[in-house]
């Protein structure tokens, strides 16, 4: 079993950004597709970005496409969420996710593909 943590988040301005890291242990973080989900307040979990276990693929939300990138190093077991041009509705916990059963197809995007969760990091974007 993979445990996940992640860190970076913060307060940011709006136009501003943000490198979010999940770093992973007890299993290797290539084992596994990645993806990053957010959840605000009073809202449901949705699905921001995803990457495959080479890395070769990814995936993203239509409301960050553009603005955010998936990224991942496997040698360190780390995997990354660069995002860039925030605005005050990416404010949301932001949480690192591991599917052991994708391999190297498109990542998949749903809440429950997912098998592990880190405990989520807060990022709240001012106007």
């Amino acid at each position: 079993q993979v445990q996940l943590v992640e860190s970076g988040g913060g307060l940011v301005q709006a136009g501003g950004s943000l490198r979010l890291s999940c770093v992973a242990s007890g299993r290797t973080v290539s084992d596994y597709a990645m993806g990053w989900f957010r959840q605000a307040p009073g809202k449901e979990r949705e699905f921001v970005a995803a990457i495959n276990r080479s890395g070769g693929i990814t995936h993203f939300s239509n409301s960050v496409k553009g603005r955010f990138t998936i990224s991942r190093d496997n040698a360190k077991n780390t995997v990354y969420l660069q995002m860039n041009s925030l605005k005050p509705e990416d404010t949301a916990v932001y949480y690192c996710a591991a599917d052991r059963n994708s391999w190297n197809e498109p990542p998949r995007q749903r809440v429950h593909d997912y098998d592990y969760w880190g405990q989520g990091t807060q990022v709240t974007v001012s106007s």
